[in-house]
C-alpha cells in the first residue's frame, strides 16, 4: 500500500477486509501474534493497547462531567478553532451517518457534534464528550492513534482493538501549536465503512492544518521553541518551521537550552558521553550535522543557542513554581526523552519527574493522584498509589481497587511491612 496510514487499497472489498482482519484480531487476543497482513501502524496500536491492558470489550471511561468539562473546554486553546472545524466538517457531521470529534492530548472527548441519531448509537460505547479516548483507556481507535503516533490516520471496522468500536470507521489528525509544535489535540470523523476511503484521511488532515493556522493568525507569534518530554526525537519549531530531530541532536539541544551561556566541547562531551574516553572529532561531527539542520541557531565557541528557546520542560517546571499542578500534568507527556542515557538529560529527566511527584504528594488531590496512576510511568509507582488511598474515604468502595494495586506493588517490590518511599526509582 502507498500510504500506510490509509484503512484500505482503493478497489478492496469493505466486508472482505472486515472479516480478514477480524480474524487476526482474534488470534492477536489470544496468542499476542499479529498477522501480516495487518497494517504495521495498526500491529503497532494492538500492542500498545494490551501492554496498557485496554479492555477489548467495555466501554471508554468517562471523566470529565458537565461542570469540569465546560470550564475546562471553554479555556482550552482548541476552543478557538470550534468554527473551522464546524465550517469544514459542519456538513458532514450533520449528514445523519458520522460525528465530528475534538479531544484533548489525553483523548478526552471535548466536542462531539452530528446528527441526533449517529450520536445515540455513538453513546452505547461511550464516544461522549468528557469520555477519554486514548489508546490505554479505549485501545486502538483513531482519535487516540492519531495522538500517540502524532500522525493523520484511518482506522477500519475491526481494526478497532474493543470489539464494541469495530462497526465504525474513523479518521483523525493531531493538532499542534503552530508557535511551539505541541501537542492540543485531535479531530476526528467517525461513521460507517464508507469512510475507509483516501477522502476521509485527506479531509481531517486538511481541517488540522486550516485549525492550525487560524490558530497561529490569532497569536502571531514567532520564536523558538522545543518539545521534548515523552518523545525521543525531539521537535523544534523555528518561527513556525517544525522540525524533527534525531535522537543525539535531540539531547544536544535540550543540554544547550539549559545553558543559554553556552558549553565547551570538553562540557558538553561529558553530558552527553559521561566520563567515557571520547574523540573530540566525535561531538565535532554531530555539531556539524546539527548545525546543518538549525542553521544560525547554533553558535560555537562555547556551542550555544543564538536565541531564546522555550522548552516544554520549562514550562512544566514554570507551573511547579506558581502552584499550578494542573498545567504541569497538562503539559507533562511523560519523561524527558525517555530512551537517553546522556548522564545531563538523565539528571534533568530524574530531577523534573520528583518535582512533580513531590508536589502531587503534598497537593493530595485524588484526580491528580489518580490521573498519574493513569499513565505509562506512573502506573507502578507505590508512593503515588498509598497517598491515593489515603486521600479516599475510609469507608469508600473507590478505596478497593487502588488499594489492591498498591498491596500487589508492595509484594512485588518485596516491601511488604516497610515504608512505600522505598519503593519510588
Amino acid at each position: 500500500m502507498g500510504n500506510p496510514w490509509l484503512a484500505m487499497e482503493s478497489g478492496a472489498d469493505p466486508a472482505e477486509r472486515t472479516r480478514t482482519v477480524r480474524r487476526a484480531h482474534a488470534a492477536f487476543l489470544a496468542g499476542g501474534t499479529v498477522a501480516p497482513l495487518v497494517r504495521r501502524v495498526v500491529a503497532e496500536s494492538w500492542r500498545r493497547s494490551a501492554d496498557a491492558r485496554a479492555a477489548c470489550d467495555g466501554a471508554a471511561p468517562v471523566e470529565l462531567d458537565e461542570a469540569a468539562l465546560r470550564a475546562y473546554r471553554d479555556g482550552h486553546p482548541l476552543a478557538r478553532a470550534m468554527p473551522v472545524f464546524r465550517e469544514l466538517l459542519g456538513a458532514i457531521a450533520q449528514d445523519g451517518a458520522h460525528l465530528m470529534a475534538v479531544c484533548d492530548p489525553q483523548g478526552r472527548l471535548l466536542w462531539v457534534e452530528g446528527h441526533p441519531g449517529v450520536r445515540r448509537s455513538a453513546e452505547r460505547m461511550n464516544f461522549v464528550v468528557g469520555a477519554r479516548w486514548d489508546e490505554r483507556h479505549a485501545g486502538t481507535n483513531a482519535p487516540g492513534t492519531a495522538l500517540a503516533a502524532d500522525h493523520a490516520v484511518q482506522i477500519f471496522a475491526a481494526e478497532h482493538y474493543n470489539r464494541q468500536v469495530q462497526r465504525w470507521t474513523c479518521a483523525a489528525a493531531p493538532l499542534h501549536d503552530a508557535r511551539t509544535g505541541r501537542l492540543l489535540g485531535a479531530v476526528d470523523i467517525t461513521g460507517g465503512n464508507h469512510l475507509a476511503s483516501p477522502h476521509s484521511l485527506a479531509l481531517v488532515q486538511a481541517t488540522a492544518r486550516a485549525a492550525e493556522a487560524h490558530l497561529a493568525a490569532c497569536t502571531r507569534q514567532l520564536g523558538v521553541c522545543l518539545t521534548a518530554l515523552g518523545r525521543d526525537e525531539a521537535l523544534l519549531v523555528v518561527d513556525g518551521k517544525r522540525l524533527r530531530l534525531g535522537r543525539r541532536h535531540s539531547e544536544i539541544m535540550v543540554l544547550l537550552s539549559r545553558h543559554p551561556e553556552g558549553l565547551t566541547g570538553e562540557r558538553l562531551s561529558v553530558l552527553l558521553y559521561g566520563e567515557r574516553e571520547t574523540r573530540p572529532v566525535t561531538l565535532r561531527a554531530e555539531m556539524s550535522r546539527l548545525r546543518k539542520l538549525v542553521g544560525p541557531l547554533l553558535e560555537a565557541r562555547p556551542y550555544r543557542l543564538a536565541r531564546p528557546v522555550e522548552t516544554d520542560l520549562t514550562t512544566v517546571e514554570a507551573d511547579l513554581t506558581t502552584g499550578e499542578l494542573t498545567s504541569a500534568l497538562d503539559t507533562y507527556r511523560g519523561p524527558l526523552l525517555p530512551s537517553s542515557e546522556a548522564p545531563g538529560v538523565r539528571r534533568l529527566r530524574a530531577a523534573l519527574e520528583d518535582r512533580l511527584r513531590r508536589a502531587l504528594l503534598v497537593t493530595r488531590d485524588p484526580d491528580q493522584l489518580r490521573r498519574w496512576t493513569q499513565t505509562a510511568w506512573g502506573e507502578e509507582d507505590l508512593e503515588i498509589w498509598e497517598a491515593l488511598v489515603d486521600t479516599l474515604p475510609e469507608h469508600s468502595p473507590a478505596r478497593a481497587a487502588p488499594r489492591a494495586t498498591a498491596d500487589r506493588l508492595r509484594v512485588a517490590y518485596g516491601l511488604a511491612g516497610d515504608s512505600p518511599a522505598k519503593a519510588t526509582g
